[in-house]
Parts: structure tokens; C-alpha cells; sequence
């Protein structure tokens, strides 16, 4: 690894870059597109919706949960050979979950053995993306995230034609072979040395400072509030057309028409995060408050034109606030600790992941429609905005920084003399 004193915002980064993108189409692509098997699974176990939600709630849990057992094992064994066993993981799961016979199956083969194949790969992808960007990181992170909307497009489609082919064992079969080419993106990652990094500490040194920064444990708090009530149309809108008497191949595929307008939020908002002035957290607050408002409409919408331009939108805004999601961080606890700062965040910000869609069921159960549902989800991505309002420099108007007011970090001021070869020199 050659020792750089700043990211070199291009070279193998764009391979890098690469990476991500297919590699966020294969766990989150997946992610989005499994409302279609939703249903299968309650008719196939005769289970209340609920119960069958914890299937992907679990999974989103373990992959956000397990996010710093990947980032800890990235530091030492760099994030390579990580992400590459977590694709083997992922693949595992869903070739066992083809076998199963009851829901507890379920929950161990695809929620806990593949969401943890999704945890050492999602965040130390992300994570070495960061490090190797600093003035474009919006805009690289953006096009990277592209990989769910395109993926989510496709895969919503291919699986609803899959399960009536081959019934849901044979397609969740096909779902493994796909999940397997995770460990062909995971070859082309490369760890990148930064002169920050022996600043800052090992991971014990960089937890304890984390947690006594209030910007970052607002932010954490923010985005938990916000991955509340993010995934609940992925997994409950196909279940909410079909009580609107929508037939099965037209329901799977407005999920599509979220996807089609994801992947321009995602280049549209990773552009003006690099572009627009000020913190970066304000874009985030925007995109956010418009996706609440979105969710929280859904149920007024009843006529097919309605419920289509509701998913055009929130999958332009639900997609855009992506980006600049990962783009805060850096912002917030610098690149050097960018691994451990990202595991963090996504280990508590499984909360979320873990209790929105049970609670969506759970109140479509008790209502006996999915109005409480969209209702609440937007109610705690409003929450989240309110939260965002509190971090620092919120309404300042000046450039960004990608570096915190911190004292080890403004250490790394100095002039570091860049070695003549290594990653990155094009």
C-alpha cells in the first residue's frame, strides 16, 4: 500500500467504484425485490404478515448490525479477502433457504447466514470508496448506489417471473448463483494507506473517540430514525397492491418504476453534493423530508396514475438521499476513521432495519390495511430530518470540508511528501 497524505480522487478508485456498484446491486437490489417473495411466503406458511416480516428485517438487521465485524476485519485483513467470504456467506443462505420448511429456516438461513455474507461486504466497500475520494466522493458514492436502482429494475421482474416458473425454491436457487458474484467484486478492491491513518488510532482508540463526538451520535440517531420506515415499500407495497385488487405481474413491477427514477436521484444528489455549497447534511435533510411526505401519501393514492407518480418520486428522492447519507461521515469523523465510524453507524441504525417492517405488519394485522403503515414510516423520516437540523454548521453557507474540527485530525495539516509510485498515480 503506498502512503498518500490525501485521497487521490480517481486511479483504481474508479475500479473501486466499479466494485460498489455491482456489489450494492447484489445486496440491495435483492433487498428491494424481496416483497415479491412475500407473498409467496405467507401463502406457502400460512403465516400472518407479521411473522414473515421479520424474514428480510433480519437480514437488513444482521448485514447492519455485523457492519463492524467487517469494518474490524478490514482494518486487519484488509477489505479483499472480507468482502469476498461475504460473498460465499450471502450465496450460502440463499441456496439453504430453497430447502425450507418453516419460517424459523427463514430467519437462519437468509436473515442471519446471508445478512451476515451482506455485512462484510456493503461497509468495507463503502468504506474503501471513501478513502479514496475526497473533493468527488458525492458524485462517486452516487454513481456506485447506482447499482440498487438499476438492480431493483431489473430483479423486481425477473423474480416475480422466476417464482412462476420455477416456484420460490427454484428461483431463490437462481438468487444464490447471483449472490455468488459478490466474490468477484470483492477481488477488486484495494486497501489504500493514508497519512491520517497512524493519527488516528486503532479501532479501540477511534470507538472511544466516536462516541464522545455528540455531531456523530446525533447523526447516528438521525439516520436510525430515517431506516425506520426507508424500507418499508420494498417489502410491503406489492402486499398494499394487492389489496387494491392489482394483479401480481403489475404490482411486482411498480416496484421497477422506483427503480427507474433511483439511479438519477442517486447522480443528481451525489452531483450537488459536490457542487453546492455548505454541508452536505442538508441536502440530506431535504431528500429525506420529501421521501416522509411521499410515504405518508401513499395511502391517499388510489388510481393507478396516483400510486406511479408516488413511486416515481420517492424513488428519485428515497434514491437520492442515499449518497449523501454515506457522504456526511467523512464530514462528521474524518476519512482515517472512516471504517470505524460507517460500522458503527450501521450497527445501530439496525434498530431500524430490524423493527420497520414487522411494525408494518404488525399494523396492517391489527387495521387491517396498509395506511398506518406508509403513515408511520414517513413519520419517523420526518424525525430524522428534525434531527439533522442539530448538526454543526447546518446553516452555514460555506464550502464543505471533508475533514472534522478535531484535534488529531487538524494535526495532518502539514505537508506529507507523496512517494513517486503506487495506486493511483494516473
Amino acid at each position: 500500500m503506498a502512503l498518500r497524505a490525501e485521497p487521490p480522487d480517481g486511479g483504481w478508485g474508479w475500479m473501486v467504484v466499479l466494485s460498489a456498484f455491482f456489489q450494492s446491486a447484489l445486496v440491495f437490489g435483492v433487498l428491494r425485490s424481496f416483497g415479491v417473495f412475500f407473498v409467496e411466503f405467507v401463502a406457502a406458511f400460512e403465516e400472518p404478515a407479521a411473522r414473515v416480516s421479520w424474514i428480510a428485517s433480519i437480514g437488513i438487521a444482521v448485514q447492519q448490525f455485523g457492519s463492524p465485524v467487517g469494518s474490524a476485519l478490514s482494518t486487519k485483513f484488509g477489505p479483499r479477502p472480507v468482502v469476498m467470504a461475504g460473498g460465499i456467506l450471502a450465496a450460502l443462505g440463499m441456496l439453504l433457504a430453497a430447502f425450507a420448511t418453516s419460517l424459523t429456516h427463514l430467519y437462519l438461513s437468509i436473515g442471519l447466514l446471508s445478512g451476515s455474507g451482506w455485512a462484510l461486504t456493503f461497509t468495507p466497500t463503502l468504506a474503501c470508496l471513501s478513502r479514496y475520494f475526497s473533493r468527488r466522493r458525492s458524485l462517486a458514492t452516487g454513481l456506485a448506489l447506482t447499482g440498487v436502482g438499476l438492480s431493483s429494475f431489473a430483479f423486481a421482474p425477473l423474480f416475480q417471473w422466476l417464482l412462476s416458473q420455477y416456484a420460490w425454491r427454484g428461483a431463490l436457487l437462481l438468487v444464490s448463483a447471483l449472490s455468488l458474484h459478490l466474490v468477484a467484486c470483492g477481488a477488486l478492491l484495494r486497501p489504500l494507506s493514508l497519512a491520517e491513518d497512524p493519527v488516528v488510532g486503532g479501532p479501540g482508540a477511534q470507538l472511544a473517540n466516536l462516541l464522545h463526538r455528540g455531531p456523530f451520535l446525533r447523526y447516528t440517531v438521525a439516520l436510525t430514525l430515517i431506516n425506520t420506515g426507508y424500507f418499508i415499500p420494498y417489502v410491503h407495497l406489492v402486499a398494499h397492491l394487492r389489496d387494491l385488487d392489482w394483479d401480481p405481474l403489475p404490482a411486482a413491477f411498480l416496484l421497477s418504476v422506483a427503480a427507474i427514477s433511483d439511479p438519477v436521484g442517486r447522480v443528481a444528489s451525489g452531483w450537488l453534493g459536490d457542487a453546492v455549497p455548505g454541508p452536505v447534511a442538508r441536502l440530506l435533510m431535504l431528500w429525506t423530508t420529501l421521501t416522509g411526505v411521499i410515504l405518508a401519501l401513499y395511502p391517499v393514492a388510489q388510481a393507478p396514475t396516483a400510486l406511479v407518480a408516488l413511486t416515481v418520486a420517492y424513488g428519485f428522492t428515497s434514491g437520492a438521499l442515499t449518497p449523501v447519507a454515506f457522504s456526511v461521515l467523512p464530514e462528521l469523523v474524518g476519512t482515517g476513521k472512516i471504517y470505524c465510524g460507517l460500522g458503527l453507524v450501521q450497527m445501530v441504525e439496525s434498530i431500524g432495519g430490524l423493527l420497520g417492517a414487522p411494525l408494518s405488519g404488525y399494523l396492517r394485522d391489527v387495521t387491517g390495511t396498509y395506511t398506518a403503515s406508509f403513515v408511520v414510516a414517513g413519520a419517523f423520516l420526518l424525525a430524522g430530518s428534525g434531527v439533522l437540523i442539530t448538526l454543526p454548521h447546518f446553516f452555514c453557507f460555506s464550502a464543505p470540508t471533508s475533514k472534522p474540527q478535531d484535534p488529531v485530525t487538524e494535526a495532518l495539516d502539514t505537508k506529507v511528501p507523496l512517494p513517486r509510485e503506487g495506486l493511483g498515480e494516473d
